[in-house]
């Protein structure tokens, strides 16, 4: 229903499958285009906007992340770039802190366990999973979902422990209760660490072999930002080795995940499809949110959401 307004106001064509177009597909579907409406899986890169044509105004991504786009070479030709930001906080937040939860005390190795008739009697030492009251939960990443994720560590009684590349504004850390702290600091003190940084090349495998091993081996990892923040490989080294306690991802690296990735034989490793933000509600405001966008692109009008260029 968000995007009744495009197909309203424009000459439009909407992909009816559920899966992605192919390159090829999605090539000739811009050619001629004023505007784009795309998904993060839609590539924007030069070949894609020499294939568009210069009529382009406006790429508008139906997403809050905007790693698909070459925002930099969309600026370089005077077409500006949206993204959903801000709407989807409170879901994703909401889901990344189930994540924690679900890892923390093994409800789908539970869940699991009952279906499969191992559930015969209650015992002291079954399926024990790790407390969040009282634990230190580390962000890396403390933008709006980041403090959003903080706030609600605080009515757990959690220990909070931030990292970015630079410190917020004291009056955000005393309303959290949140601590800066080097990335390696938080890793080695952290009883849970979620991801909610930006890709970019600075944070392609931030969460490599080597920032695993400083990990506690009890530790949780959660992901709710980009897959490739973390290392597949060593991560699995890591889960399999014990090196670090379990794993909560709602983004894989590639994406959707293979079905023959060693991640998805592991009882400590949570794997789902990327449904962070995904609830009625926040789903169609962000179609909103996109189509008004790319509408005010078209129309030469500022739009209400921009993505900034890189500097």
């Amino acid at each position: 229903m968000g995007l009744a307004p495009i197909v309203a106001a424009c000459d439009a064509v909407v992909w009816p499958a559920e899966l992605p177009p192919s390159r090829s597909e999605l090539l000739a579907a811009v050619d001629g285009c004023v505007g784009i409406l795309t998904l993060l899986t839609d590539q924007v890169d030069h070949e894609l906007l020499d294939r568009a044509g210069p009529g382009l105004r406006v790429v508008s991504n139906y997403a809050v992340g905007y790693d698909n786009i070459d925002v930099g070479a969309c600026a370089r030709r005077g077409i500006a770039v949206g993204n959903t930001p801000g709407v989807l906080t409170e879901t994703t937040a909401d889901f990344a802190f189930a994540l924690i939860m679900a890892a923390a005390r093994r409800i789908p190795e539970a869940a699991r366990y009952v279906r499969a008739g191992r559930w015969q009697t209650w015992g002291p030492l079954v399926l024990l999973g790790s407390d969040l009251h009282g634990a230190t939960l580390g962000i890396v990443g403390l933008g709006r979902i980041g403090q959003a994720v903080a706030r609600r560590a605080r009515g757990f009684g959690m220990t909070i422990l931030y990292s970015s590349p630079t410190p917020v504004d004291p009056s955000i850390e005393t309303e959290l209760g949140a601590t800066y702290v080097a990335l390696p600091d938080l890793l080695a003190r952290s009883d849970f660490v979620s991801l909610h940084v930006n890709l970019g090349a600075g944070t392609r495998h931030l969460i490599d072999a080597a920032a695993l091993a400083r990990m506690k081996p009890t530790a949780i990892l959660v992901n709710t930002a980009r897959g490739a923040v973390i290392d597949p490989a060593a991560l699995y080294a890591a889960l399999k080795a014990g090196t670090i306690g379990a794993a909560a991802l709602d983004v894989t690296d590639p994406e959707p995940i293979r079905m023959d990735d060693p991640l998805l034989e592991l009882d400590n490793c949570l794997i789902v499809p990327h449904i962070a933000s995904a609830t009625r509600a926040t789903r169609g405001r962000m179609a909103e949110m996109a189509a008004a966008n790319l509408l005010a692109g078209i129309r030469g009008e500022p739009l209400p959401t921009p993505v900034e260029p890189p500097a």
